[in-house]
C-alpha cells in the first residue's frame, strides 16, 4: 500500500469516527426526585424535558438521549449514578444536581474524565471562587446572589433588627453569608436547622423571644413549606415580615402553602411575567404539558437544555472536540427566558435580580409579581478569585 492510500485510508477511518461519535448526544440527569427536595428535581427535570420537546428531542440536530437518575438527596447515592453515568452509559454531558453538598461530592469524578456539567442549580461558592473549573457552568446564580439581592431590598425597606433562618449544610452558609454582605442593619440571630428538618418549634420560640421586625429564612424545598406554614400559625406574621429568595417562595412551595405567603417578598433572577417572547412560550407551553405554573427550578432546566444546544450547534455536532464544547458553552449563544444572558469568567452568570411579591394575579391565583430590579448586571463575590483563563 502506497503512502498516500494509507493516509487516504486513515483520513475515512478517522471520518467515520468521527461520524459515529456524534450519532447522538448523551446527557446524565442526576437530581433529586424522592423526599423533601423532590419538588425541586421534578421541575428542573420537566422544564429541561419542556425544552427538548421544542428542540424536538435533538440537541444542535443530533438526537439526544436523557439518562436520569434519583440521587435521593444523598452524597453516597449521587455518587454511584454519577459513576455509572460516566463509565458504564458514557455520557457526554450532565446536569441536574439540586443541592451544593451533592453537587460538591461529584464533581472532581465529572470534572476528571473532562466531561461537562451544565449546572441548573447547585452554585456552590468553591466552585465560583477558587475551585473553579473549565468543565462546570451554572446556568442559575451561585449560591450567594439570591440572598444578596433579598438583603438589599430588606435594607431598602428599612428594616433594621433581622432573624435568619437557613440548614446547616454549604447553601446554607453562602445564603446566609451573602445576606449579610448587603444587609447594614442587625442580624438578631443566625439559626441553623438539620437539612431537610420539617419541625420548627424550637426555632419559632427563639424567633418569638428575638422579637425581629422581618425574618429571612432560605429552606428549599418541604423545609420551606412547612416553616411558613408554622410560622403564620404561630402568629409570628402578625409582627414580623417575611422574606426569602426566589426559591423559597416559589410557585411549588405556594400551592403548597396557599394564602399563608401572600405579602411575602422574595427575589429571584427570573419570573414567570417576565414579558420577552421565549419566557410566554416557556410558560404557557409548561402549564399546558404540566397543569401547574412553573418555578424557577424549571426555568433553570429549560435553559440548561437550551445551553446544551447551542453548545453541540457550535461544534457542529462534534461534541468529541471538549475543548470546542467548552468554548461554544462559554459563548451562551442561546435565548434565556430571563432575556440576555452571560457567564462571568468564572463560568456563573452576570445578571438581573429582581424584587417579587406574592399576591394574587387577574385570574385570583396566589403567585409572585415581579416589582423591579434590586441587583443589575450582578456577578458573584468569587469571581475575582477564580484563576480560570
Amino acid at each position: 500500500m502506497t503512502l498516500f492510500r494509507y493516509s487516504a485510508l486513515l483520513l475515512a477511518l478517522s471520518t467515520a469516527w468521527s461520524a459515529h461519535a456524534a450519532d447522538k448526544v448523551k446527557v446524565g440527569m442526576v437530581t433529586t426526585l424522592s423526599g423533601a427536595g423532590a419538588g425541586l428535581g421534578v421541575d428542573i427535570r420537566d422544564g429541561f424535558s419542556l425544552a427538548l420537546k421544542h428542540l424536538d428531542n435533538k440537541l444542535g440536530n443530533l438526537p439526544v438521549e436523557v439518562i436520569s437518575g434519583d440521587d435521593q438527596q444523598n452524597p453516597d447515592a449521587a455518587k454511584q449514578l454519577v459513576d455509572k453515568l460516566l463509565k458504564k452509559d458514557k455520557v457526554d454531558m450532565m446536569t441536574g444536581i439540586v443541592f451544593s453538598n451533592v453537587m460538591l461530592a461529584v464533581g472532581p469524578t465529572i470534572f476528571n474524565t473532562k466531561t461537562h456539567y451544565i449546572s441548573a442549580n447547585a452554585g456552590p461558592s468553591q466552585y465560583a471562587g477558587e475551585q473553579c473549573n473549565p468543565y462546570f457552568f451554572n446556568v442559575a446564580w451561585q449560591n450567594d446572589n439570591l440572598h444578596e439581592a433579598v438583603g438589599k431590598n430588606v435594607n431598602e425597606k428599612g428594616f433594621k433588627n433581622v432573624a435568619l433562618v437557613a440548614p446547616n449544610y454549604p447553601a446554607g452558609k453562602d445564603a446566609l453569608a451573602g445576606f449579610k454582605r448587603y444587609f447594614k442593619g442587625k442580624v438578631a440571630d443566625e439559626i441553623y436547622t438539620k437539612l431537610g428538618q420539617l419541625d420548627y418549634g424550637a426555632e419559632l420560640a427563639q424567633i418569638r423571644s428575638l422579637k425581629p421586625d422581618a425574618v429571612y429564612i432560605f429552606l428549599p424545598g418541604g423545609m420551606g413549606i412547612n416553616f411558613i406554614k408554622q410560622f403564620v400559625d404561630a402568629g409570628l406574621s402578625k409582627n414580623a415580615q417575611l422574606f426569602g429568595p426566589g426559591f423559597s417562595a416559589d410557585e411549588d412551595i405556594i400551592k403548597a402553602v396557599g394564602a399563608p405567603m401572600l405579602g411575602m417578598f422574595n427575589a429571584s433572577q427570573w419570573g414567570h411575567d417576565m414579558e420577552n417572547a421565549q419566557n410566554k412560550r416557556f410558560v404557557a407551553d409548561f402549564v399546558k404539558d404540566y397543569g401547574r405554573l412553573p418555578s424557577l427550578y424549571a426555568s433553570q432546566g429549560y435553559d440548561a437544555a437550551m445551553l446544551m444546544d447551542s453548545a453541540v450547534r457550535g461544534v457542529k455536532g462534534k461534541i468529541e472536540d471538549k475543548d470546542g464544547l467548552g468554548k461554544a458553552l462559554k459563548a451562551a449563544n442561546f435565548k434565556s427566558v430571563r432575556g440576555e444572558f452571560r457567564f462571568n469568567n468564572n463560568q456563573f452568570p452576570v445578571q438581573n435580580y429582581y424584587t417579587r411579591v406574592i399576591g394574587r394575579d387577574a385570574q385570583g391565583r396566589i403567585t409572585n409579581k415581579t416589582l423591579g430590579v434590586v441587583l443589575a448586571n450582578h456577578g458573584d463575590a468569587y469571581a475575582a478569585s477564580c484563576k480560570m483563563k
